[in-house]
């Protein structure tokens, strides 16, 4: 086998690819673009396509990839978690911040956020939702990928300190993945006349 083929984790990247910002500033961009061109079709375009993204995502990471990481052996689990990292660390909340500042302003510019109660029910259940999904996302999931993601690249793991932090981490996942259903519900709502 060609040498220049194995990784080492020596040779492996750090868990910080800071050239993943140029993306997140472009994504950013188009974001507020979108916002100050007032062109609603744009605005909504970015606010679905980021909002699909991140469901996606979300959904796939928790009930497709969790459950495989699950099962697999730790050295596998291993390799899988400190490639994935990586990316979502910047991804995810990105997506996340474009879909809800997005919503917002489409919400405003929709008159949405003008609306009686209890119509307007509608627009404070997706501002609970999208609450709830980023203090679980930025204050639980996010630092503990990172912690198990450090961890991982140590060169003798703690497996039962993984354990210990991974113990609530997937029964946070399908939360967020009923919470994504059910901003979906809201969003058809919305979508179909309140």
């Amino acid at each position: 086998m060609d040498a220049s083929l194995v990784t080492t984790p020596e040779a492996r990247p750090g868990l910080v690819r800071w050239r993943y910002l140029w993306y997140v500033a472009a994504a950013l961009i188009v974001l507020v673009v979108a916002i100050l061109a007032g062109n609603f079709w744009f605005l909504d375009w970015v606010h679905v396509m980021s909002g699909v993204l991140w469901t996606g995502i979300d959904l796939f990471m928790g009930f497709v990839i969790g459950p495989i990481i699950r099962s697999v052996s730790v050295p596998v689990r291993k390799e899988i978690i400190t490639r994935l990292t990586p990316v979502t660390l910047f991804l995810m909340p990105t997506l996340s911040i474009m879909t809800s500042t997005a919503g917002w302003f489409l919400a405003v510019q929709a008159g949405f956020t003008q609306l009686p109660w209890p119509q307007f029910g509608w627009i404070a259940a997706a501002l609970a939702l999208v609450t709830l999904m980023t203090i679980q996302g930025l204050g639980y999931l996010l630092p503990t990928s990172v912690r198990v993601c450090l961890e991982l690249q140590k060169p003798a793991p703690d497996g039962p300190k993984i354990g210990r932090m991974m113990s609530r981490f997937y029964y946070v996942v399908a939360s967020q993945g009923v919470m994504q259903i059910a901003i979906i519900v809201v969003m058809a709502k919305l979508a179909t006349g309140v």
